[in-house]
C-alpha cells in the first residue's frame, strides 16, 4: 500500500501509488497540538498554523500564496488538533512541483510579519467568540473542559481570548523552533507518483532542516470517581447536551471493540440511539456518537440537539440505552456495524487526501503504517463478548460526564438523572 523513506535529518516521508487518479495530495504533520501547550501558550499551536497563511518569503502576502494554488485548481488547507498540526494540498498530477514548494515554503520561510500578526489576533479572537456562539460546538468544548479539568486536554484548541491576547511574536516563532523539527514531522503523498521521485524532490525542499526531535506532552490526570456536570445558560431554542466517559489511547487493543460499541449505539440511521430517540419518540434531529483516541487516553461521547422542554427526557433515554447495551450485542448487530466501518473506511481510500492522511497520521502518531486490510482484519476479529466486556468497563454510572447548553436556570432535573445530589 505505501513506501516509507527517512531522510538524513529525520524528515520521513511515505508514498502511496494511486495510478488510477489524476490528483496528487501532499500532506504534511508535526507534531504538535493544543496538547504540547503551557498554560501561557495556549493557542499558539492554532496560531502558527492562522500565520503559515499570512506570507513568506517567496510569497509576501496570503493574497500571492492563495492565487499561486487558486490558479490551478488546487486545494491548500491546514487544521490544528490536540496532538498534531495537519497542512495539505491537493492538485492535479502536473501541479505536484507547486504543491511541495507552497507547502515546504509556508512551512520553513513564513514571514511572521508583526502587521499581519495583529491582524490575525483578531481574527482568531473572531474565531473563539464564534464557537461560544455556536452551543453545539459550545457544549463539546464544555465536554472536554469536564473530562479532563485543568489539563491541556480540557481546552479549546484555539485558546482563550486573553490567552491569544498575549501571545507574542517571540514566543510563536520559539514555539515553531521546538516543535516544527525533521524528527516530529511526516511527509505523506498519495496520487500516480513515483516514491523515488518523491523522496527527491522532497530531499530538496527540506533536506536542509537542521535534524532535531520534538518536545513532549504530559501524560492525562484522571481521578474521577463520580459523575460530573457542566452547565452554561444561553437562550437557544435547542438544548445541546453531550454525554461522555473516559474512553481508550491510540494503542489500546480494545479499541476496535468501542468503535464497534459506538457505531451500534449512535452511528448512522439505523443505529440504536437514532432509531429509539428519532425515528420512535421523536426527541431529536440530531442525535450521534464518537469515539475519539488520544496517545494515552480517550473518550467516548453521545450528542444531542433537543426541545428543552424534553432535555431530561432525552438524557434518561440516552441513559437507557448505555445500559441496555452492556446486557449484550447481538452477533447480527455485530456484523452489520462491521459492514458499515468497513465500507466507509474502503470508499474513503478511493480518495488521495483520505489516503494521504491515513498515512501520516498513523506514522506520526503510531510510528507504523497499518493497511486498509490489516484494519479491516481487526474490526473483524473483535466479537460480541469484546463488547460487553468494553461496555461493563466503561460505560459506569461514576464515570459519566456531562455537559449543557441551553436554557436552564437549575442544574436538579440533571443531576438527579446523573445520580447526584
Amino acid at each position: 500500500m505505501y513506501e516509507k523513506s527517512l531522510l538524513p535529518n529525520g524528515l520521513r516521508v511515505v508514498t502511496a501509488s494511486m495510478p488510477h487518479t489524476r490528483s496528487v495530495c501532499l500532506c504534511i504533520y508535526v507534531g504538535a497540538g493544543s496538547r504540547y501547550e503551557s498554560d501561557s501558550e495556549a493557542g499558539v499551536c492554532h496560531f502558527i498554523e492562522h500565520l503559515c497563511f499570512k506570507g513568506t518569503e517567496k510569497r509576501p502576502t496570503a493574497k500571492e500564496l492563495s492565487e499561486a494554488i487558486d490558479g490551478v485548481g488546487g486545494i491548500l488547507n491546514a487544521a490544528t488538533f490536540r496532538e498534531r498540526t495537519s497542512y495539505w494540498c491537493k492538485v492535479a498530477r502536473p501541479h505536484f512541483g507547486l504543491a511541495l514548494d507552497i507547502l515546504s515554503d509556508m512551512l520553513l520561510h513564513s514571514r511572521y510579519d508583526p502587521a499581519e500578526m495583529e491582524r490575525e489576533r483578531k481574527v482568531i479572537i473572531e474565531e473563539l467568540a464564534m464557537i461560544r456562539d455556536a452551543p453545539d460546538q459550545m457544549v463539546g468544548v464544555l465536554i472536554d473542559e469536564t473530562l479532563w479539568p485543568g489539563q491541556p486536554l480540557g481546552r479549546e484548541i484555539a485558546g482563550s481570548k486573553e490567552s491569544v491576547s498575549s501571545l507574542s511574536r517571540e514566543s510563536l516563532l520559539a514555539y515553531q523552533r521546538l516543535h516544527y523539527t525533521p524528527g516530529n514531522t511526516v511527509v505523506a503523498v498519495a496520487g500516480d507518483v513515483e516514491h523515488g521521485q518523491v523522496v527527491e524532490a522532497i530531499a530538496l525542499a527540506m533536506g536542509a532542516l537542521e535534524a532535531r526531535a520534538g518536545a513532549s506532552w504530559a501524560p492525562a490526570r484522571d481521578g474521577q470517581v463520580e459523575p460530573r456536570l457542566r452547565m452554561e445558560y444561553k437562550r437557544t431554542e435547542q438544548a445541546h447536551l453531550c454525554l461522555a466517559v473516559p474512553g481508550l489511547s491510540l494503542t489500546h487493543p480494545a479499541r476496535y471493540a468501542l468503535d464497534m460499541l459506538s457505531v451500534i449505539l449512535g452511528e448512522g440511521m439505523s443505529s440504536r440511539l437514532f432509531l429509539e430517540l428519532r425515528e420512535k419518540r421523536g426527541l431529536c434531529y440530531d442525535i450521534h456518537s464518537y469515539a475519539a483516541n488520544f496517545q494515552d487516553t480517550g473518550c467516548f461521547a453521545i450528542y444531542a440537539g433537543v426541545e428543552p422542554r424534553r432535555a431530561g427526557e432525552t438524557l434518561g433515554a440516552i441513559l437507557d440505552e448505555l445500559w441496555k447495551i452492556k446486557r449484550g450485542v447481538p452477533a447480527e448487530e455485530l456484523k452489520k456495524a462491521k459492514e458499515l466501518t468497513k465500507g466507509r473506511l474502503l470508499l474513503s481510500m478511493e480518495d488521495s487526501r483520505s489516503v494521504a492522511g491515513w498515512m501520516a497520521a498513523q506514522e506520526l502518531m503510531l510510528g507504523q503504517i497499518k493497511t486498509v486490510d490489516e484494519v479491516v482484519a481487526e474490526l473483524e476479529a473483535v466479537t460480541c463478548e469484546q463488547l460487553g466486556q468494553i461496555a461493563e468497563q466503561l460505560l459506569r454510572p461514576e464515570r459519566l460526564n456531562l455537559a449543557v447548553v441551553g436554557p436552564f436556570r437549575s442544574e436538579r432535573r440533571f443531576r438527579s438523572l446523573l445520580g447526584l445530589s
